[in-house]
């Protein structure tokens, strides 16, 4: 297969630029005094002392014999060993028991991989043969879960629980291997692991290196960790005594991982506490194993209000505790949802029915990003806490289609996909052509994970032919190929897209369209994939709130002009930074907590 040939050329290019990073970042830790020690560069009198810490590591090392199919872990790190008998064997890398890396006495900060010292033990593993060779290597296996009918008689959530065992064991997909191993041994674990060239991926002596993530600052140096940003207190949710008085009165926007998200669990954990309050309904994608939220559900159920909760059993990876969670609710007497046959449900929402004077009254929140505070830390997000009545009835339909009580929810105001969404966005694009083409100002500006959906693309090329200004922000990857000026016809707009990589996941996704002057914005779970429009209920809300918009507005502004972190996305693909030549230097990520402090703490307090 030509295409799938020219994916693995790719991905091999791709490694050896990564190897060439990985020895940059090696070269700038030597200036900082910080050491990771190989072969020859390890002494005598630090040999002694592995050697010592083997003891302790040995009796962890699992030994596994290179017979037909070994169970090797999805993942997991593992020399391969040949012994000079002929005889080849899986050691398996205990960094779950002993972490990555070992500290040792010597000069300033010196450090051994938990690799190398297995490795150079393994005379002790094998005290009865000689070893030849040793190699790393890294396995991994199908994670798909292959499900019967979704309209079997067995629950989606059950099948999807009694499938999960399916990922230790499934079949294997990919072998990344030291690049130095010679050509028997690759041909020794093919046939081994019944592989074939295709699955083979060169790589470096290392592998795993997201276990950097755990190593921690040995100096004194401050400027090699991020400065502390404290989350940052709501202007008027972390002080109101009345989060529904609060918002009754005016649409509440928040910001993580800049603001709390203690405020986003509070808001619940006062819907529980609320005499007023008859109904919580929420969605939750990926739910964290214990949290302030999932604690104020449970309170709500014990103080008899109804719960509605739409768990997403197919939130990849998160099966199993999602599926836990569920049925603890389910226990505890609420209405649980486990997903929608063949479509899974990416909104984050949640709605409280509270009654005032003897009519219920709808309180919204609509985000970009999960319920679940340890990635509310990392993750840049914005939710929006509204009891506009057109909003919240629209997402009480959502939620009635999520019960199954409606077939196609009836909306005045919401994007929700698979029904809306697309065709509002397709026509908010053609209302700009056909404003450019009358000689009015037209722009559309879009900030998301992924485009990848073709038609929303070509829809993209033709504002651009028709002189729209397309400025986007794309984090992930993006399908759309902008052209440059000298390819587009007179009075084209060439696309400017931009990447910002920085200290935060940026997950955000923001849709602004000029409108001739009556800007329109929205706001929401929702990327430009086929698979978001089409194939998942996603849930987008306008902004209406004139103070809302405009910091929405603000923000989008300080990472359009982002001269720091931020990479032109250009034909050539060369990601280069954005030029900082005409500008100061903004890193937006950095800005925007300013922003928001100012907007905390004002400086006229």
């Amino acid at each position: 297969n030509k295409r799938l040939k020219k994916i693995t050329r790719i991905i091999d290019e791709q490694q050896q630029q990564f190897g060439v990073v990985l020895e940059t970042i090696f070269k700038e830790l030597l200036k900082q005094d910080i050491h990771f020690l190989a072969d020859e560069a390890i002494t005598a009198e630090q040999i002694s002392y592995l050697n010592t810490c083997f003891d302790s590591i040995s009796s962890d090392c699992t030994i596994l014999k290179a017979e037909k199919k070994p169970k090797l872990t999805d993942g997991g790190l593992y020399l391969f060993v040949a012994l000079v008998d002929n005889e080849y064997y899986f050691v398996k890398i205990p960094t779950d028991q002993h972490g990555r890396f070992i500290k040792v006495p010597g000069n300033g900060h010196s450090y051994v991989f938990l690799d190398d010292v297995v490795r150079m033990n393994l005379n002790r593993l094998f005290p009865d043969a000689e070893v030849q060779a040793s190699y790393s290597i890294k396995l991994s296996r199908d994670a798909e879960l292959y499900l019967e009918d979704d309209f079997g008689d067995t629950p989606l959530a059950d099948q999807i629980y009694d499938a999960l065992h399916q990922r230790k064991s499934g079949q294997p997909t990919r072998l990344l291997y030291n690049a130095e191993m010679p050509d028997m041994y690759k041909e020794i674990i093919k046939k081994t692991l019944d592989i074939g060239d295709i699955d083979l991926f060169p790589g470096g002596r290392y592998h795993n290196l997201s276990d950097f993530f755990s190593f921690e600052n040995p100096t004194d140096n401050p400027d090699l960790t991020y400065k502390t940003q404290k989350p940052l207190p709501h202007p008027i949710l972390s002080k109101t005594e009345d989060f529904f008085a609060s918002i009754a009165e005016k649409d509440q926007l928040v910001h993580f991982p800049y603001q709390s998200f203690d405020v986003v669990e509070n808001f619940i954990a006062a819907a529980a506490k609320d005499d007023k309050v008859v109904h919580i309904r929420i969605s939750l994608y990926r739910i964290a194993k214990a949290s302030v939220l999932t604690d104020a559900l449970l309170l709500a159920l014990d103080n008899g209000k109804k719960v509605t909760i739409f768990v997403e059993a197919k939130a990849r990876f998160d099966e199993k505790n999602n599926i836990e969670w569920g049925k603890i609710f389910q226990d505890k007497g609420a209405k649980v949802f486990f997903s929608v046959p063949n479509i899974k449900v990416h909104s984050k929402i949640a709605l409280v029915e509270r009654l005032e004077s003897k009519i219920i009254k709808r309180y919204a929140y609509i985000g970009t990003g999960n319920f679940n505070a340890k990635t509310s830390r990392i993750y840049c997000d914005h939710g929006l806490f509204t009891a506009h009545p057109q909003v919240t009835e629209d997402l009480s339909q959502v939620f009635l289609t999520l019960e199954r009580h409606l077939i196609i929810p009836k909306l005045k105001r919401l994007l929700v996909s698979p029904f809306n969404t697309r065709n509002v966005f397709l026509k908010s694009i053609e209302t700009e052509i056909k404003n450019s083409k009358k000689g009015l100002p037209a722009k559309i500006t879009a900030k998301m994970n992924s485009l990848e959906d073709q038609t929303m693309i070509d829809a993209l090329y033709r504002a651009s032919e028709a002189g729209v200004q397309v400025r986007l922000i794309i984090r992930g990857f993006c399908c759309l190929i902008a052209k440059p000026a000298s390819d587009l016809p007179v009075g084209a707009e060439p696309i400017v897209i931009t990447s910002i990589v920085d200290r935060y996941l940026e997950h955000g996704r923001i849709y602004l369209f000029h409108n001739n002057g009556d800007e329109k914005m929205y706001m929401g779970s929702a990327d430009w994939m086929t698979r978001n429009l089409d194939r998942r209920i996603e849930v987008l809300t306008p902004i209406l709130d004139d103070t809302v918009f405009a910091q929405l507005r603000d923000i989008l502004e300080l990472q359009l002009n982002d001269t720091v972190k931020a990479r032109v996305q250009d034909a050539g693909d060369t990601n280069r930074p954005v030029s900082q030549e005409q500008h100061a230097p903004i890193r937006s990520q950095y800005a925007i907590y300013e922003y928001l402090k100012n907007v905390s703490h004002p400086e006229t307090d």
